[in-house]
């Protein structure tokens, strides 16, 4: 242990400990730009400056470890006047037109500017030239409002070891940039988002969909329907300053009512279907040893991955569209025939806690599905435009008949969800007897890859879960080497699963160092599962009924046709 003072504070902690960890662990707050916590620690932008005694100049407290009797101050003046100039430095490069930035309100740099009282730019100079790169259905960069901390690098190079940027030249002319200089659109980018959320400003975010939704919503011709994923119900209501994590079903609905949508569904319905057909898919496939692992295809930044850098294992991916894919198909099908309505004047919107699903909607073998999808972030902003006073709203209830679900579908939010999902349904349906116990404990947690055993119908399946797209190269690595023998795989691109996906409210780096927001999303989804009187997909009664009235059997030729799709291969980069 080592023994040091700061700002008069007795402190004892670890060898190794960084000066910022162990001012965080007795509540002492030092800001930070560019630091996160094992993703990005590289001391670049120096606002978390301290002073040391007896030394010359700052040290730069996310990278500097403690000593035995280290006296530090993090709130002197000489301090403090040092981060001014730095701030003061960074805003002189930076598009300060903040009243017009998604990141308005919540924005680190604003924060910081705040706090210290910048309120005029000494520097005043030369300026980076602009850059907006909007070219893919997901991501807008804007290199105005870049300040060069690193950490979509950070996120996209060392969390998800994709890389599709990193930095270009030196010094003043440092910048964030794509091989060759190319649009995301066309280098081996995912669209998994995690760069959105690991951007303390407005340099990143998805690219913009609600002016169509309101459009359409204000067309008497067009009949709009929208669906919510899962993990947007615990999600939404941090937007509206509830505690994170909070679910906001009820209210969620009722906003959405509001606003004007014809039908409000739930997404877990589409789930169940997707329990229904991946299942069925998954034992066909068992019994005949067949393309095992069979692998899940819920992921669309996990399928691009996987059509970019593993072509030669598609075989092994399941067949299934999305569950938001699956319910659009079947709304302007099932839906539009039940009642009366022509397909062509149904406006299907999706939900989602992930801007990858506005690249999935848009995809050639899906076009049809699914016409609009916003994030979590942008039905906040709606629901704010519209004066909605979100905290206020009584619950309602989804619109019947497509708004029944089971705790199952809830529980695709998190990673292990669907395998857990799966593995209840593909257990009973093999069987033919009912489960003494629901729960697949084995593929849940915070694990980057789970691995389970479980026995069905006397044979053993073994069976892997993966998060982040790090993990899930670990695992392919294996399959495409011989070194697997799982039978069944669930990937998710974003680490946690949907609950942390690229299009759910963004976290500062405070909050993410203080709080488990993980954690704290992921009981919630739990939790919805547990107070569910259907617990599994293929007892969800509207699923019964549809199949019965309308698709016949799990995988048979309608179903297939519907719900089914195919994947092929996809250049990493297209320049």
């Amino acid at each position: 242990m080592v023994h040091l003072k700061i700002d008069q504070k007795e402190v004892e902690v670890p060898e190794g400990t960084t000066i910022l960890e162990a001012a965080r662990s007795v509540g002492i707050d030092i800001p930070t730009l560019c630091f996160l916590k094992e993703i990005n620690e590289i001391g670049d932008c120096r606002i978390c400056i301290t002073k040391v005694e007896g030394r010359r100049g700052f040290a730069t407290s996310c990278i500097t470890k403690v000593e035995e009797g280290m006296v530090i101050s993090t709130n002197s003046p000489e301090v403090i006047e040092g981060r001014k100039m730095i701030l003061d430095l960074i805003l002189s490069n930076h598009n300060r037109e903040c009243l017009t930035c998604t990141r308005n309100g919540n924005c680190e740099l604003q924060n910081l500017a705040h706090k210290y009282n910048v309120t005029n730019i000494t520097y005043q100079g030369e300026r980076s030239p602009d850059t907006i790169d909007d070219v893919s259905p997901c991501i807008v960069r804007d290199s105005s409002k870049c300040i060069l901390c690193r950490r979509c690098i950070g996120a996209c190079k060392n969390m998800q070891k994709i890389g599709a940027i990193d930095t270009a030249q030196r010094g003043f002319s440092s910048k964030i940039e794509t091989v060759g200089g190319h649009s995301l659109n066309d280098v081996n980018c995912t669209f998994c988002g995690q760069c959105i959320e690991a951007c303390p400003v407005g340099a990143l975010k998805e690219k913009e969909s609600s002016d169509v939704v309101w459009e359409k919503l204000q067309d008497p011709d067009t009949y709009v329907i929208v669906q919510t994923a899962p993990a947007v119900r615990v999600g939404l209501g941090e937007e509206f300053g509830l505690p994170i994590g909070t679910n906001v079903t009820g209210k969620m609905v009722n906003a959405l009512k509001r606003l004007g949508f014809d039908k409000v569904f739930d997404t877990n319905t589409g789930a169940d279907f997707t329990i229904m057909e991946e299942g069925t898919e998954f034992i066909h496939r068992f019994q005949a040893n067949d393309n095992l692992p069979m692998i899940t295809s819920c992921c669309p930044a996990w399928v691009k991955y996987i059509e970019g850098n593993y072509p030669e294992l598609l075989p092994h991916l399941s067949s299934c569209k999305s569950p938001h894919q699956m319910f659009g198909a079947l709304l302007k099908s099932y839906y539009a025939e039940k009642m009366g309505f022509n397909p062509e004047h149904i406006f299907v919107v999706s939900v989602m806690p992930c801007i990858a699903k506005k690249y999935e909607r848009q995809r050639e073998e899906m076009t049809e599905d699914v016409d609009a999808v916003l994030t979590t972030r942008e039905l906040a902003r709606m629901i704010k435009q519209a004066n909605i006073e979100f905290v206020e709203l009584e619950d309602e209830a989804f619109d019947d008949p497509m708004g029944e679900a089971s705790g199952a579908a809830a529980i695709f939010g998190v990673t292990g969800g669907v395998m857990e999902a799966a593995l209840r349904s593909v257990s009973e349906l093999m069987t033919g007897q009912e489960l003494a116990k629901v729960e697949f404990e084995a593929v849940r947690g915070k694990e980057g890859i789970k691995e389970a055993t479980v026995t069905i119908a006397g044979k053993e399946v073994k069976v892997a879960v993966a998060h982040g797209l790090a993990n899930a190269q670990t695992i392919m690595n294996q399959i495409r080497d011989g070194k697997s023998d799982y039978q069944f795989v669930e990937i998710m691109a974003c680490p946690g699963g949907c609950v942390m996906g690229g299009g759910q409210p963004i976290k500062t780096s405070k909050v993410r160092a203080t709080i488990d927001v993980r954690a704290k999303r992921t009981e919630s989804m739990y939790s919805i599962d547990e107070k569910s009187v259907v617990r599994k997909s293929h007892e969800n009664p509207v699923l019964k009924k549809i199949y019965a009235e309308y698709l016949g059997e799990a995988g048979g030729e309608k179903a297939h046709h519907l719900l089914h799709t195919h994947y092929s291969e996809k250049k990493k980069y297209n320049i």
